[in-house]
């Protein structure tokens, strides 16, 4: 050996020598998250661990120095008992492996015991500790963070007929890229390769056979990124429970969030969908560092961690005082900017520095209505109950009085604040514009009129009550509607006299104040125009006929003529009376007989009431007296002639027209008059006879030519038609 080969060996013995220039082993991709299924087979890697030595001497020792098993709602206080490996863990012992090169660098295989069974449920998370040393090295220990996934099996929907598989029979014509079968896979997530083994056989027993192996490619969705990964944050002491301390943030699909580290945390607690930290009790002075993982729920492979320290800061607990500690109050909305609403006396803590200030804190739209005069709260604007800002508030204003007092570090007390708006009923109802509503004078019970629509600018808006001052009553025929204002017809509108109406309509609030005594009232009239309905003419109003029945269908026998007012208006007729044999018919204003063997001749009365247009119930009868002669037929000879002589039939047609019904009053007068004037009448006539004498008797001639002109002019009238408007008597065939 020469000079130089002396000088490396010794160089080696001093590098090996322990305890000079010793490097420690490096575990270089700990600490670290993996995920494993609940449903994961015995043998099954969980992790692969790099173990890194400074010479390669020969291969590290890998321990497990911990696991510590965690339970989905594990106590918060955390475990005083020693951090050792339970007989029962599902871990076998850690596995050491050469990679080859470097030759320094190892592989340390983390698997499953032969017999272990994880259960979601009971322990979702297990916390390694690996303790390794290369030979001549210092140890050095790494934590791994097994998290237990629930549900990871695969699974199909439906099961294969056998061992070999299902047989599907399809037609020798199916049309290509036709589905033969389908088997559906519960979960797909964690699937890489998919391989068929296909084989197509013809009739003559020629077959091709392959395989077709399907590859899964990793997700092109977004990985889970913590926007954040290291934070300090500092909070005072003597925080309450549930207070957020800070949020973690993370981009990603369908993330969730976790505590690693402390594997039970006592202080702090985290929303798994939102990622806020809040704290579990009152915070005393400590400084805590979390581990947190952000993670894709359906893909937990996909993951992030955060490292997040907080510090729990002391502070001077003392605060100020202050009376009342919370004010609550109610105010009408008419009271003017600048009233106080309260006088707050707040106390100093002892040893304070500077004086107290006043701020509020809050809502804008609660906030802004207020001001700090010193201690004072006062009214900054109007509170107009009225709007729909304030009736977006609910009515209630809320804020905050902050009190400071000085010192290092400053020290609050808040006084909350709820004021309650009061509603003032300030304003009266408003008649609207254009009342006045034409009606049909004919129109029926229950015709609706029309809508008073009032309105009133208190809050709720056009709370209003509508009644009609005196009522309904004969003069005045209408209703309205209390709480919608309609107008209708409840009695008959009218006489010829009569073509409007005024009413009186009272508007009336109500809800508007506070107290519900305290309402307003305002009085509209509303004008009711009356349109004519016109009452159909007919020319001549009575008609007499002679008729010779026939034989065969129908026999005309008039056409009445009528018209109304307007011209255009479509009238209706119809036999009201005198058709009990239903011999006549009507098609509109024709009249027709039906011959049915009429054996005598007979006449007929019929009563056609004749009708203006739809919605008019004004009317006419036209009296039309048809006198039906049988036809004539064939008499055998005889000697002896003989004579008949019609039976003749009263005939009456009767009409019914408006009559005046004079009062009682008038009726006494009337008959007291009469009487005295038939006395009168009575003694005069008595006085007269009994002055004068006897009158002569007339002469034969006279007397008969008298009678004899009295019976002629009696005869020349009972042959005359009867044309009046009030009845036509008829005492025989004409």
């Amino acid at each position: 050996m020469g000079a130089r080969g002396r000088l490396a060996f010794l160089l080696l013995l001093l590098l090996g020598a322990p305890g000079m220039f010793v490097r420690p082993t490096a575990l270089p991709n700990l600490p670290r998250v993996v995920t494993l299924s609940e449903y994961a087979a015995p043998g099954t890697r969980v992790a692969e661990v790099t173990v890194s030595c400074s010479t390669a001497q020969g291969s590290p020792n890998v321990t497990l120095l911990c696991i510590e098993p965690r339970a989905p709602n594990a106590p918060t206080a955390p475990s005083v008992t020693p951090c050792t490996p339970e007989p029962g863990h599902p871990f076998n012992p850690i596995a050491i492996s050469a990679v080859g090169t470097p030759a320094s660098t190892f592989r340390a295989e983390v698997t499953l015991r032969a017999r272990a069974k994880l259960d979601a449920h009971r322990v979702n998370q297990y916390t390694l500790v690996l303790r390794a040393a290369c030979p001549g090295e210092e140890e050095v220990t790494g934590w791994l963070f097994v998290w237990v996934t629930a549900g990871q099996v695969l699974r199909c929907d439906a099961p294969f007929a056998s061992a070999g598989g299902d047989v599907v029979r399809v037609p020798a014509d199916v049309a290509p890229h036709a589905p033969l079968h389908a088997v559906l896979l519960q979960p797909l997530g964690g699937l890489t390769t998919f391989r068929l083994d296909i084989e197509v056989t013809d009739q003559h027993g020629h077959n091709c056979s392959g395989a077709v192996t399907v590859e899964v490619l990793p997700s092109r969705r977004p990985r889970v990124t913590i926007l954040e990964p290291q934070r300090d944050v500092t909070v005072p002491e003597g925080s309450g429970p549930l207070e957020v301390v800070t949020q973690v943030r993370a981009s990603g699909d369908n993330v969730h969030y976790a505590i690693l580290s402390p594997v039970v945390p006592a202080l702090f607690t985290i929303d798994e969908m939102t990622g806020e930290i809040r704290s579990t009790s009152r915070l005393e002075v400590a400084h805590v560092r979390l581990l947190v993982r952000a993670y894709n729920a359906l893909q937990p492979a996909d993951q992030a961690t955060a490292t997040i320290n907080v510090t729990v800061q002391g502070r001077d607990r003392q605060a100020p005082s202050c009376v009342p500690a919370l004010y609550v109050t109610q105010v009408r909305e008419t009271v003017s900017p600048g009233s106080t609403l309260v006088t707050l006396r707040c106390a100093s803590p002892a040893g304070a520095e500077g004086s107290l200030s006043y701020t509020l804190e809050g809502p804008p739209g609660s906030r802004s209505r207020f001001r700090m005069e010193g201690s004072q709260l006062q009214v900054n604007t109007t509170l107009d109950y009225d709007s729909q800002a304030m009736a977006a508030l609910g009515f209630q204003l809320t804020a905050t009085i902050v009190v400071t007092a000085g010192g290092q570090p400053p020290r609050s007390t808040r006084v909350p604040v709820l004021v309650t708006v009061t509603p003032v009923n300030e304003f009266s109802p408003e008649c609207p514009r254009g009342l006045t509503f034409t009606m049909l004078e004919t129109a029926p019970f229950g015709s609706v009129v029309g809508y008073v629509n009032g309105t009133d600018r208190d809050y709720p808006p056009d709370s209003l009550e509508y009644s009609l001052e005196g009522g309904s009553s004969p003069t005045q025929p209408f209703s309205i509607d209390t709480h919608s204002g309609e107008i209708r017809v409840v009695g008959p509108l009218g006489s010829p006299q009569r073509t409007s109406y005024r009413l009186p309509v009272w508007l009336t609030d109500t809800r508007n104040d506070l107290d519900p005594a305290t309402r307003r009232r305002r009085l509209c009239t509303v004008t009711v125009r009356l349109q004519a309905v016109p009452e159909p003419q007919c020319t001549p109003e009575v008609q007499e006929l002679r008729i010779t029945a026939g034989r065969g269908g129908r026999q005309p026998v008039t056409q009445l003529a009528c018209r109304s007012d307007p011209d255009t208006a479509a009238l209706s007729y119809t036999i009201a009376g005198g058709n009990e044999d239903g011999r006549f018919r009507l098609d509109g204003n024709t009249l027709s007989y039906i011959p049915n063997g009429l054996a005598e001749p007979r006449t007929f009365v019929l009563l056609v009431e004749v009708r203006g247009g739809p919605g008019a119930s004004r009317s006419t009868v036209v009296a039309v007296v048809v006198h039906v002669t049988p036809r004539s037929t064939t008499v055998p000879p005889s000697t002896t002639t003989r004579r008949t002589t019609p039976r003749k039939e009263p005939l009456v047609v009767m009409r019914t027209v408006a009559v005046w019904h004079p009062p009682a009053w008038f009726v006494a007068v009337l008959t007291v008059a009469g009487v005295l004037l038939l006395a009168s009448l009575g003694c005069l006539a008595q006085s007269i006879a009994c002055s004068s004498r006897a009158p002569s008797k007339p002469l034969l001639g006279e007397s008969s030519s008298r009678d004899m002109a009295e019976r002629s002019r009696g005869r020349e009238e009972r042959g005359r038609p009867q044309a009046g408007r009030l009845a036509l008597l008829h005492t025989g065939a004409i």
